[in-house]
């Protein structure tokens, strides 16, 4: 070797040190390039491998995480942060009693370690709380709807009023009184009377609700239809019908850190998750020749950047409509108002807005990614319930005019999947970990041909001749998805034959990357991408050109 020429080891290290000062700067594909450089240079350092894993972890990538990870440990077992980056990336994917095992080698390895004693403590209360799920799961054919207890036309005499019915309200209510009475009187043979009288009354009670929630006979009488508290300024919706009038008051409330009353948010709700019900899990959109339509990618929460989309390219209306290609919520920090404003839409109009269902429409990320925890604090718990009911039942894809196929994640690990097989599917449960169902709403595309391991440890990466072969069994002209950041917002791939969408720019405060959406003139389809920065909005929450 010449004098002077870096050697493998040195630079190797160089590498690494560019590398996380690409890290540090929110270039974490850049990172793992240089990353992999240091691997290729040096490969038997652990440092490299676990600090790859990391980066990968920042794009969601927790498939390669892992593998990156599980590498670490295999070069140094006694590398803590090898287990650590496993750990986190099992817990991006839901993972509890995998990550559970990683943490516990952490603590072992690392005793005095708080941040390990954090993540081990939340590990142990997820998996505490999945064995007791488990514990009183029913099957699914038994399971009540909430629904069936929801009258939101008895909320409004107080801010804390409940939804249920009068009916299921009187009978606890009664059995209060008995006991108070019992108490009151204090003899020995009242307290006897009153406890055999409250636990036939509990006993008859629940037998009654039970068999008929669960024979789904339960239906609500609306006993009352009160007014809502005088006190309440917001955005109202007069009657059953939304208008475009009480959309865009809410909006603006919403813009303005206001929030809706919970009558209204059950109404559309429910009247969303009515017509979602109603569709095939693959929806087939026709555009008029000379008119146009909207295709947007993942929005995650990003209240403000939807505001833009609207005001870039128009509300949502029978002459302008849009499809928002799933992953509605998690992520940033307002995603109440976002699935608010979106089924408000649907509700005003159902043919000006379409909605599709992506990875994150689901319970498990939503525990994990922050709407779940929002949706208790802006709601109540009886909506998060709710909209895992509704998320259910949000179709998987959608056709453009027998030419464009638009569904969130991607394409299949079998070859020969035709449009009526995506019809067939009964999406109207959790994802699952395998099938049509799953690759639909995890899958990405790779630039080798034929398919592989998924980078985020579920569906599967698919290459262009998959889409080839895809588009021309069903006829096909193009593929559009979303589900992935993009620099600029969107990408072309696969020869021209698939397009990836996505609206959130500057991804969790951090990505520094575009939005985009695409727009579709008939007949001829042709895509016209529109992309445009983050919105910056002041500490009054108020939104700026």
């Amino acid at each position: 070797m010449a004098t002077g020429m870096p050697t493998n080891i040195s630079r190797a290290e160089e590498r690494k040190l560019l590398a996380n000062e690409a890290f540090k700067a929110h270039k974490y594909y850049q990172a793992i390039d240089l990353y992999t450089q240091a691997i290729e240079a040096n490969s038997e350092n652990a440092v490299y491998w676990a600090n790859r894993s990391f980066a990968h972890t920042k794009l969601e990538e927790y498939g390669s995480a892992i593998q990156d990870a599980t590498k670490a440990i295999e070069i140094d077992p006694k590398y803590s942060k090898g287990y650590y980056r496993r750990g986190a990336a099992y817990l991006g994917l839901g993972k509890f009693k995998e990550a559970l095992k990683d943490f516990q080698q952490v603590k072992k390895l690392c005793p005095n370690d708080p941040d390990a004693a954090k993540k081990l403590k939340e590990c142990e209360k997820a998996v505490m709380k999945l064995k007791f799920e488990e514990a009183i799961a029913v099957p699914r054919s038994e399971k009540c709807s909430i629904t069936e207890s929801i009258d939101y036309h008895a909320i409004g005499t107080s801010p804390g009023s409940s939804f249920v019915s009068l009916k299921v309200i009187a009978v606890p209510a009664a059995v209060a009184l008995l006991a108070v009475l019992a108490v009151y009187v204090g003899t020995k043979a009242a307290i006897v009377v009153a406890a055999t009288a409250m636990t036939t009354i509990l006993v008859v009670w629940g037998t009654f609700w039970k068999g008929r929630c669960k024979d789904n006979i339960f239906t609500k009488t609306r006993t009352l239809d009160l007014d809502v508290e005088p006190q309440y300024a917001g955005a109202r919706i007069e009657g059953d019908v939304v208008t475009l009038d009480f959309v865009k008051r809410m909006m603006d409330d919403f813009k303005n850190q206001k929030c809706l009353h919970k009558r209204y948010a059950y109404q559309i709700v429910l009247q969303t998750r009515k017509m979602l019900q109603a569709l095939p899990s693959l929806v087939d959109i026709n555009v008029p020749n000379g008119k146009h339509f909207t295709v947007c990618g993942d929005v995650h929460g990003q209240f403000y950047d939807l505001l833009n989309i609207f005001e870039l390219n128009g509300l949502p209306s029978e002459e302008n409509p849009y499809l928002f290609n799933g992953d509605f919520v998690d992520r940033g920090s307002f995603s109440v108002e976002v699935i608010l404003t979106l089924f408000a839409f649907k509700c005003m109009s159902p043919s000006a807005i379409y909605l599709s269902r992506g990875n994150h429409e689901s319970k498990s990320m939503n525990k994990i990614y922050g709407f779940e925890g929002e949706v208790r604090s802006k709601l109540s718990d009886a909506f998060v319930e709710l909209f895992a009911e509704v998320f259910c039942c949000l179709p998987l894809a959608h056709v453009i005019n027998e030419k464009v196929f638009v569904v969130h994640g991607g394409l299949f690990s079998v070859d020969g999947v035709k449009l009526s097989d995506i019809r067939e599917i009964d999406r109207f449960c959790e994802p699952p970990e395998e099938g049509l169902m799953c690759e639909l709403l995890w899958s990405d595309p790779q630039p080798q041909l034929g398919r592989g391991p998924s980078k985020r440890g579920v569906g599967l990466s698919f290459g262009a001749d998959v889409t080839k072969r895809f588009l021309q069994d069903n006829g096909l002209d193009l593929v559009v998805r979303s589900h992935e950041v993009k620099n600029d917002g969107y990408e072309i791939e696969h020869d021209g034959k698939l397009m990836t969408v996505f609206s959130a720019p500057n991804y969790c405060d951090q990505m520094g990357n575009k939005g985009a959406f695409i727009q579709f003139e008939a007949p001829e389809l042709k895509p016209k991408i529109v992309t445009y920065s983050a919105v910056i909005f002041s500490d009054e929450l108020q939104s700026t050109p």
